[in-house]
């Protein structure tokens, strides 16, 4: 498996693996033979339907989900991607459908990146608060080399209820702005109420 070195560490490269389907191909048929249909638009190549190995995409989007770049080759053409949509099953939730976005790697990008929440807050390890976490993700802008998987927010300075986590709080690597308003609020602790 190939590697690329990310953030000082040895980390394996997405990759997948597409191949062109015709447009009289049944979508059942694909999908029994274990492929998940998708469409590849963007930079460098036209709209192209394809399908991909199903076990392969599940794998590759649990790492990277919709904000780290995917290396989809084509017919022997390589894409730099990033996974725009997945349709997904309502009773069984796999993916069923998938839109690959192609990008340019030299040029900026905007795309929502989820926050993931670190830490125990003192207010509620005391008890005498609840966490409410009131946005779970976040509009940043960066070159594709630099964006992150997820924005890591410690909840350890949550020590009264009146304490909040900004937008502006949070900190992001080399390369990266967050477009979502500085002023709204990530994180809090709410009383809690005797009944």
């Amino acid at each position: 498996m190939p590697y690329t070195y990310f953030y000082g560490n040895l980390w394996p490269m997405n990759t997948l693996t597409a191949t062109k389907r015709s447009k009289t191909e049944l979508l059942a048929t694909v999908r029994a033979n274990g492929m998940v249909p998708a469409v590849v638009y963007g930079a460098g190549i036209e709209n192209t339907i394809v399908s991909v190995p199903a076990a392969d995409f599940k794998k590759v989007f649990a790492q990277v989900g919709e904000s780290e770049v995917v290396d989809l080759t084509v017919d022997g053409h390589t894409y730099s991607v990033l996974v725009q949509d997945v349709h997904r099953d309502p009773i069984r939730g796999h993916a069923i459908h998938v839109d690959f976005l192609a990008i340019d790697m030299k040029k900026k990008i905007t795309v929502m990146v989820p926050i993931e929440f670190e830490g125990v807050s003192p207010a509620v390890k005391s008890g005498t608060g609840s966490l409410v976490k009131i946005i779970h993700e976040v509009e940043i802008e960066a070159l594709p080399k630099d964006l992150p998987h997820a924005l890591h927010v410690s909840i350890e300075s949550l020590a009264t209820n009146q304490d909040k986590i900004h937008v502006s709080d949070i900190t992001v690597p080399a390369g990266v702005v967050i477009l979502t308003g500085a002023d709204e609020v990530v994180a809090l602790v709410a009383q809690l109420v005797e009944e």
